[in-house]
């Protein structure tokens, strides 16, 4: 188009820059994916505990009734 490789230079830059940006959106979807599964997992721990506190709430209720 342009000489001296004006138009290449161009389009390689454009190129780097769509490179760039699909780049950072596989990033950020990969962020967004790995907080979810971090959201699930405390959620589950957190159910975990609880139930975990309630058993040992029973147990020290029935051993005070003693």
């Amino acid at each position: 188009m342009l000489s001296g490789g004006v138009a290449d230079d161009s389009l390689s830059a454009l190129d780097r820059i769509d490179n760039a940006i699909a780049r950072i959106e596989a990033a950020v979807t990969a962020r967004v994916r790995a907080d979810a599964a971090a959201t699930r997992r405390h959620e589950a721990l957190r159910s975990r505990v609880s139930q975990a506190i309630a058993a040992l709430d029973t147990l020290i209720a029935q051993g005070s009734d003693d």
